[in-house]
């Protein structure tokens, strides 16, 4: 009977170790044909083990005409502040909507999941953000994103639905206000739940460029994904048109070693988030989806 165990304990580490390596190869090809050569990437494809190494790819997106640092920092400013507002607000709606004691808590709710039926198009949000004076401003990152997700909203309700209502029962005998037992009992009980948004609002963040797309046509405020975006657009183009011979040069500009250049660069803080999150991820996702 003991050997059993072991052996099942044996099995299942051989296979998990076998399902990290074949999910870690991926990203090592995606590392390696980044400093891979151009001319060599067209010849012999994509290779673990590249023929010939180059840095053209990351000295052209470090030190190019359009250097990456200042999207850089505007895509950290836009994702600490608005993930931090975001979460904020959610888990304020979140306890609105999971206090017993709050009037009307349901028809808000409703009011919340209609909005995740129902999209009310593009143009209405064009002319909204237009109007509030968000044009070409480093808010136009932020704001027009600001309005929690109702999903997120639904998972911290839930979430907060599993506390007892004796804790709020004792803290108002004792004359706690709503917003003292929100941020001294409530958000500290819920702080799984809180991570996991963090972590869905912090990526929609960092990977956000619709935005800028819509709203920002100054290139000092360009986030890093929408620099990224634009300069691979403009790779691909120049190299139609020496093809076709439509300008004169010689020069083969790096456009597949850039592509993968340009994951390791935008994917780099979002793995060194992730691990701080991890152990609070599972349990807030579970929790937080059960019914009321």
């Amino acid at each position: 009977m003991t050997s059993r165990p072991k052996l099942f304990n044996t099995v299942n580490a051989v296979l998990i170790g076998i399902i990290s390596i074949l999910c870690i190869l991926p990203m090592l090809l995606v590392l390696m044909v980044s400093f891979t050569d151009e001319a060599s990437i067209k010849q012999f494809g994509y290779q673990l083990f590249p023929t010939e190494l180059s840095l053209d790819a990351y000295k052209l997106l470090l030190f190019g005409s359009t250097p990456l640092y200042r999207s850089y920092m505007i895509s950290i400013f836009v994702t600490v502040v608005g993930t931090i507002l975001a979460v904020t607000i959610t888990s304020m709606a979140g306890y609105t909507l999971a206090a017993k004691h709050i009037r009307y808590r349901n028809r808000l709710g409703l009011f919340f999941f209609i909005t995740m039926v129902f999209n009310t198009g593009l143009v209405p949000w064009y002319l909204i953000n237009l109007n509030l004076g968000l044009n070409n401003t480093i808010w136009a990152l932020i704001i027009p994103s600001l309005v929690f997700n109702p999903f997120n909203l639904f998972l911290v309700r839930n979430y907060m639905s599993q506390i007892p209502a004796s804790l709020t029962e004792a803290a108002k005998i004792d004359g706690a206000s709503d917003f003292y037992i929100a941020f001294r009992i409530f958000f500290p009980l819920c702080m799984p739940v809180l991570a996991t948004i963090t972590l869905f609002y912090g990526i929609a963040y960092w990977n956000n460029w619709f935005n800028a797309i819509m709203l920002v046509d100054n290139e000092k405020l360009y986030p890093l994904q929408y620099l990224l975006f634009k300069l691979n657009s403009e790779i691909s183009m120049i190299q139609q048109m020496q093809s076709s011979g439509a300008i004169l040069g010689t020069q083969t500009l790096p456009q597949e070693s850039v592509k993968m250049a340009t994951a390791i660069l935008t994917i780099g803080p979002v793995v060194l988030f992730y691990p701080f999150l991890q152990r609070y991820f599972i349990k807030g996702l579970l929790i937080g989806s059960l019914k009321e």
